[in-house]
């Protein structure tokens, strides 16, 4: 079992930067990536950015390419995403989840809200 805690997030005005933060523990060992997705009211879970835990590798949804940087700090079993030039449609709760290389993300931290005004 591995455990996920979000931190971070809050309210900005557009064009500003927020991070956000999750810390995982338990059988960390076996996790293979992790990802942030996010869900705004009325949307779809979207993926927006992914890494890998052992080369870290990172994948980026279009929408949040070149604004939001994932990055990983292995000795404290911490993931990040930076996000810059903040805009209103990136609201929504944002959630940190786990894959144990089963290919499924298994595991997801309670979520933390993002809202951007215009």
């Amino acid at each position: 079992q591995v455990q996920l805690v979000e931190s971070g997030g809050g309210l900005v005005q557009a064009g500003g930067s927020l991070r956000v933060s999750c810390a995982a523990s338990g059988q960390t060992f076996s996790i293979h990536d992790m990802a942030w997705f996010r869900q705004a009211p009325g949307k779809e879970r979207e993926k927006v950015a992914a890494i890998s835990w052992s080369g870290g590798t990172t994948y980026y949804a279009d929408s949040v390419l070149g604004r939001f940087t994932m990055s990983r700090d292995i000795a404290k079993n911490t993931v990040n995403l930076q996000m810059n030039s903040l805009k209103p449609e990136d609201t929504a709760v944002y959630y940190c989840a786990a894959n144990p290389n089963s290919g499924y993300y298994d595991y997801w931290g309670q979520g933390t809200q993002v809202t951007v005004s215009s």
